[in-house]
C-alpha cells in the first residue's frame, strides 16, 4: 500500500524545476507542491515515498528501511529549507529556527572521510555511512548543499514560482523565465490571454 500510494503521487508530481539537477536541496524543497483546484503532493508524505526518494537522489541505498519518525524528520528540514529559500527570494531575516535546524543537521555526522586501518588494505579514508545513520547522513548533504547554494554564486537567481498557487523554487536560468515548469507557464499565458480577451486584470 506504501509503494502505491509513493507510486501514485511521484505521478502527479510536477517535473523537475530548472536547477533541481544542479542542486538536491533545490529537488528537496520541491518535494511538496501546491497545485491548482486546492491539488497537491508531498513525495516525503510515507516512509516508502521518502525512502524512494532518497535512493532516487543517490543519497541512501533502496535497501535501507525507513520509518515514520524518519520521514518526519526528511518534512521538517524541508520546511526549514523551504523558509531559508523563501527568505532569500524575498530579501527577508531568515528565521532563526530554521537557521539552527540546518546547522543541526549539518554537524550531526562527519562530513569528512575518516582515517581507518585494516591488516588487508592498510591506512584509507572511509566514509562513515552505518545504516542506522543512513537518514543523518542523507540530511547533511541536502543541509550542506541548501547552504551552498544560499551562499554561493547562484544565490541571485534562486527564485520562487510565479504561478499561483505553485509554491515551488526554482533557478532562473533564463531572465524571463518566473516559471518552474512548463504546465505553470501554460497556465499563466493561459490566464493573461483570458484576461486580454475578457479585458480583466491578472
Amino acid at each position: 500500500m506504501d509503494d502505491t500510494l509513493a507510486t501514485d503521487t511521484a505521478r502527479t508530481a510536477l517535473p523537475p524545476a530548472p536547477g533541481a539537477d544542479q542542486y538536491r536541496s533545490l529537488a528537496f524543497a520541491n518535494t511538496a507542491a501546491t497545485l491548482p483546484a486546492g491539488q497537491s503532493y508531498d513525495l516525503l508524505a510515507t516512509p516508502g515515498s521518502a525512502m524512494h526518494w532518497l535512493a532516487a537522489h543517490n543519497l541512501t541505498t533502496p535497501d535501507v528501511q525507513l520509518y515514520e519518525v524518519c520521514a518526519q524528520r526528511m518534512r521538517t528540514l524541508r520546511a526549514h529549507v523551504r523558509a531559508l529559500f523563501a527568505a532569500r527570494v524575498d530579501s527577508t531575516s531568515p528565521p532563526e529556527d530554521s537557521l539552527r535546524a540546518v546547522n543541526e543537521a549539518l554537524t550531526a555526522v562527519p562530513t569528512a572521510p575518516l582515517l581507518a586501518w585494516d591488516a588487508t588494505q592498510g591506512l584509507r579514508r572511509i566514509q562513515a555511512h552505518p545504516i542506522d545513520r543512513a537518514v543523518n547522513h542523507a540530511l547533511a548533504t541536502l543541509a550542506a548543499d541548501a547552504a551552498d547554494l544560499l551562499t554561493g554564486p547562484d544565490a541571485g537567481i534562486l527564485a520562487a514560482c510565479g504561478s499561483a498557487p505553485c509554491d515551488r523554487f526554482l533557478m532562473r536560468t533564463h531572465g524571463r523565465r518566473h516559471w518552474c515548469s512548463t504546465r505553470c507557464g501554460d497556465r499563466v499565458r493561459a490566464a493573461r490571454a483570458y484576461a486580454r480577451r475578457t479585458g480583466t486584470s491578472d
